[in-house]
């Protein structure tokens, strides 16, 4: 991963690059990152559970903003950058369908993204997820194989949570996404585990131990 981040910069003329992965919390989780500020453009949005990362996830589709300290999508980041992120790219990293992580690019001054170039990060995206397939095959009893094969488990159950969310409080979905991760940090749950006990009305925290 770290390498294919390095490899950013060189094909795609951006500044940098950073991956996150999926956590059974729902937490998307800082895994590799092309340098200092890819790194902390990925932790900035685990913190605020905003920005492109988190759109990209939850849409599963690439997002992209032409300067991300003016974009009133993600009023919470901002302040959490360094200066020099300036236009960014979130593209999914998708395996089984499903996305399990994203790929964050960055250039340092702002930008209108090229269709063009959406595209070929999106084709770059497929790539990785090949890789990161490959890996988990190979690796299967590794901790990530299992927190992104729980990931992929669980992805249609925090899918109906989230639309029932959505319905039930008028949110948006990424809105909804941080409600049920909130709701399964602070209860130290599977975020699969919270979605199936608000589904189906049953005490999921006691079926998994929490």
């Amino acid at each position: 991963m770290k390498r294919a981040v390095n490899a950013v910069h060189r094909v795609f003329g951006c500044t940098g690059a950073g991956i996150m992965f999926i956590t059974e919390s729902g937490r998307l989780s800082y895994f590799a990152a092309s340098d200092e500020s890819g790194r902390q453009l990925e932790q900035a949005q685990a913190v605020v559970g905003q920005g492109s990362c988190y759109d990209s996830y939850v849409y599963a589709r690439e997002v992209q903003s032409s300067d991300v300290h003016a974009d009133g999508r993600w009023p919470g980041l901002p302040g959490h950058l360094p200066a020099g992120v300036r236009a960014v790219v979130g593209v999914p990293v998708m395996l089984g369908g499903a996305p399990v992580g994203t790929l964050n690019v960055y250039r340092d001054q702002p930008i209108d993204w090229d269709a063009s170039d959406v595209q070929a990060l999106r084709a770059y995206g497929e790539l990785i997820a090949e890789v990161v397939g490959s890996a988990l095959a190979a690796h299967d009893h590794s901790t990530l194989a299992g927190q992104l094969q729980y990931a992929l488990d669980y992805r249609v159950v925090i899918e109906r949570v989230v639309g029932y969310l959505m319905g039930s409080q008028g949110l948006d979905a990424v809105t909804a996404f941080n409600v049920l991760r909130k709701r399964a940090r602070d209860s130290r749950c599977r975020i699969g585990d919270v979605g199936a006990e608000l589904l189906t009305g049953t005490d999921a925290g006691e079926q998994a131990g929490c």
